[in-house]
């Protein structure tokens, strides 16, 4: 592992070791909010997964609904029918924040609170299957806006889950080993330092004695 390039001193040990403790505090941190991620992601997923099935089933039978009655009717009895729509639908889009990651939330609303202008036509020359399709798609309605939810919810998750992993990683298996073989050479070149200083004050020590020593004997 490659040491970071500083120059050996006291204040560059200093600082290396205050950022390895920001970088240690900060990969638990990161490996949390990992770990809450992909929790929170597989019980989504699992919802997900039970709120499809569901839908699914569901909008075959509607499928199996608007055949029939476009059976029972004739083409221009129906496109007359649903022309000119009576009731509107509104969309907005909120976000609620998990784990730093922005998770659409879809609130609608109808121009009118009358249930019965969903439907656009009289009754008298139409079939009844069409009312069924008609009532069970609005009915319908939120639930595929709560999968769309999900569904968003699953992907941006995934997305901040890697970026996380690879956060984790980097500073698991690079940054911190860095700082860490750094501030061992610094150590290591410190103490040779400081021997290296030692020694010689030792060898001008002695030389200081044996000059002591020779002046006392020539006098």
């Amino acid at each position: 592992m490659a040491v970071i390039n500083v120059n050996p001193t006291r204040m560059e040990l200093t600082r290396l070791k205050k950022q390895l403790v920001t970088a240690v505090r900060g990969h638990k941190l990161l490996k949390d909010k990992r770990d809450e991620l992909m929790r929170q992601f597989l019980e989504t997923v699992r919802e997900t997964k039970t709120l499809r099935e569901n839908f699914e089933e569901k909008i075959s039978s509607l499928n199996s609904d608007f055949v029939n009655a476009f059976g029972m009717m004739e083409n221009e009895v129906t496109d007359t029918a649903l022309l000119l729509p009576k009731q509107e639908v509104y969309l907005k889009v909120n976000t609620r924040n998990i784990m730093s990651v922005d998770i659409p939330d879809f609130e609608i609303s109808t121009r009118t609170s009358d249930k019965s202008d969903i439907f656009p036509y009289g009754f008298a020359s139409t079939a009844f299957e069409l009312d069924d399709a008609i009532e069970g798609i609005t009915d319908i309605l939120p639930t595929m806006l709560t999968l769309a939810e999900k569904e968003k919810a699953v992907k941006l998750m995934a997305d901040e889950i890697e970026k996380t992993r690879r956060r984790v990683n980097a500073l698991e298996h690079v940054l911190i080993p860095r700082y860490r073989e750094t501030i061992r050479f610094i150590s290591m070149k410190l103490e040779e330092n400081d021997r290296s200083s030692r020694a010689r004050l030792m060898k001008v020590k002695d030389m200081m004695i044996k000059q002591t020593i020779e002046a006392k004997q020539n006098s």
